[in-house]
């Protein structure tokens, strides 16, 4: 198994941050109805905010739609 470096952990661990955070103070739904509201896997759902795994861009397009932002948001939310 390849390991991540700094950079692509600290990358994720952001990223999952933002989407949390746009999940509980916008749309103030737990990850369950977030995730089933919104055909996406409950568990992938989980390991993406909490940055355990790099998201597909298929899946952070649907998570962006869901939380009805567009994913160049999400991006710019990033680089900041």
């Amino acid at each position: 198994m390849q390991q991540k470096d700094e950079k692509t952990v600290k990358l994720a661990q952001v990223l999952g941050a933002i989407i949390k955070d746009l999940r509980q103070n916008n749309l103030k739904c737990s990850i369950n109805q977030f995730a089933h509201e919104y055909d996406l896997d409950v568990g992938n759902t989980s390991r993406v905010e909490k940055g355990c795994i790099d998201v597909k861009f298929v899946t952070l397009w649907k998570i962006a739609e869901a939380l009805q932002v567009k994913p160049s948001y999400l991006v710019r939310l990033l680089e900041d």
